[in-house]
């Protein structure tokens, strides 16, 4: 069994950034892919980012291309998810997730892929 708590979150203005952590329990979770997701109130719950177990690979969706980057340290079970140039749409409850699967695809942009899920940490950004 996987826990994983996310922190991080926090108010800003449109512009700055951020950097999430998503430290995971277990001596498994550096083999685990990792994802990032986000919930706005009244949406669905959509993509931002994933990455292999080794942070060798990672896949983001169009909306934080270039703005957002996942990295990974595996010694410390920890995924961080780095969000520069926030925008007031970039506003939301952010999970992190694993996943136990052996191999990283573009499954990995799709939520039921996971195994286990955080519980979020929330940010909000001004304008």
């Amino acid at each position: 069994q996987v826990q994983l708590v996310e922190s991080g979150g926090g108010l800003v203005q449109a512009g700055d950034s951020l950097r999430l952590s998503c430290a995971g329990s277990g001596r498994t979770f550096s083999s685990y892919n990792t994802g990032w997701f986000r919930q706005a109130p009244g949406k669905e719950r959509e993509f931002v980012g994933a990455a292999s177990w080794s942070g060798g690979t990672t896949y983001y969706a169009d909306s934080v291309k270039g703005r957002f980057t996942i990295s990974k340290d595996n010694a410390k079970n920890t995924v961080y998810l780095q969000m520069n140039s926030l925008k007031p749409e970039d506003t939301a409850l952010y999970y992190c997730a694993a996943d136990r699967g052996r191999t990283f695809s573009s499954r990995n942009r799709y939520a039921g892929t996971y195994d286990y899920w955080g519980q979020g940490t929330q940010v909000t950004v001004s304008s």
